[in-house]
């Protein structure tokens, strides 16, 4: 039997959690978000830790499917289950009452999801199809950025954010 790697084994478990999902645009699959974040965790932020990878690749399978806390467990263990629960919103609370606390729950997460969350901020703005809607997604970076303030591990990804932030209020990006 050929042994997959974690990170091979959390890309399938996801993109079954998403299938049939769709990007606001109603033509890209939503899978496609968790394999740029992944890819954005490794290639522009250096970082091939397979269980930070696997987990940036389930980082919505809590909040956006039917996928709970004990099925990441149960398949990836506590270490990644506690990251992907990190980065879950409780839909269930009013968006006014959601955002603080899932703010909170990032600071008080590991190190691993606020990176992930930077990836995930990242890709979003760059995924946006108008300028507008990238100075929109501009906040949700800046909060991003605020929860991984000071930490040395987050530093490289938190100038590659900056960075992207500048050119999308210099003139957006394309």
């Amino acid at each position: 039997m050929f042994d997959t790697s974690l990170w091979q084994e959390a890309c399938a478990f996801a993109a079954r959690a998403h299938l049939h999902q769709l990007r606001r645009d109603g033509k890209t699959p939503y899978f496609s978000h968790c394999v740029r974040v992944a890819l954005t965790v490794a290639l522009k932020f250096d970082c091939t830790d397979e269980k930070i990878l696997a987990a940036a690749l389930l980082h919505d399978v809590i909040e956006d499917t039917t996928v709970d806390y004990d099925e990441v467990l149960h398949h990836f263990g506590k270490e990644i289950a506690d990251i992907v629960a990190a980065l879950s919103k409780d839909m269930r609370m009013i968006e006014s009452k959601r955002e603080p606390a899932y703010d909170a729950q990032l600071a008080a997460g590991p190190w691993e999801a606020r990176l992930i969350k930077l990836a995930d901020v990242f890709d979003n703005i760059t995924d946006a199809d108008t300028e507008k809607a990238q100075q929109m997604l501009v906040g949700k970076a800046h909060r991003a950025l605020k929860l991984a303030e000071g930490d040395p591990k987050l530093a490289s990804a938190c100038d590659i954010v900056e960075e992207l932030i500048g050119k999308v209020q210099a003139n957006g990006i394309k």
